[in-house]
């Protein structure tokens, strides 16, 4: 629905809900998380970062096989191939920001709601997830973290470009 065409009122009411959630964290005193159990996660997490490197290569080469498979395929038969590069990406796209690349989680997520709102039948769309998962290995190959930077957005603005062109919708939802 859009909301802005309706009709503002004057008599607008907040309701703010309870807090139930806050009654159930403690948040000093016994069963509490301190700050010394969050530096040890933190720094588990730090640890398996090497790991994620391993992880998100061997993701790499699923996506480029699945994408290898899109390329070949006859044209009644690439939802099931888009389906398994989907399925690769949306791994990569839940992984990356929780070991400090967030670029490869914006692109994994791009190359999602690619797959998501495209037809199937688009001529444009294997060239489409072709740059995406070069994208993807770019990040990768040149150990890019974060956002990425300057270099980073204008990844993901080309990508919102390639996303206008190939989908019926102009915006890459979260």
């Amino acid at each position: 629905m859009d909301v802005s065409i309706l009709p503002m009122s004057n008599d607008l009411e907040f309701i703010t809900p309870p807090n139930l959630l806050k009654s159930k964290v403690k948040s000093g005193g016994p069963g509490a998380v301190d700050a010394a159990t969050l530096d040890r996660a933190e720094a588990a997490i730090a640890d398996m970062t090497d790991q994620y490197l391993d992880w998100v290569e061997q993701d790499l080469i699923k996506i480029a096989r699945a994408y290898e498979d899109l390329k070949n395929t006859e044209q009644d038969d690439i939802s099931e191939k888009l389906q398994k590069v989907f399925q690769v990406a949306h791994d990569i796209k839940g992984q990356g920001g929780s070991f400090g690349y967030d670029l490869m989680t914006s692109v994994g997520n791009y190359l999602c709601r690619l797959i998501e709102y495209s037809e199937p039948t688009n001529p444009k769309l294997r060239e489409a997830v072709g740059v995406h998962i070069a994208t993807l290995k770019l990040i990768i190959a040149q150990r890019i973290k974060g956002d990425g930077g300057e270099a980073g957005h204008q990844m993901l603005k080309g990508l919102q470009k390639i996303f206008d062109k190939t989908t019926s919708t102009s915006q890459i939802s979260k």
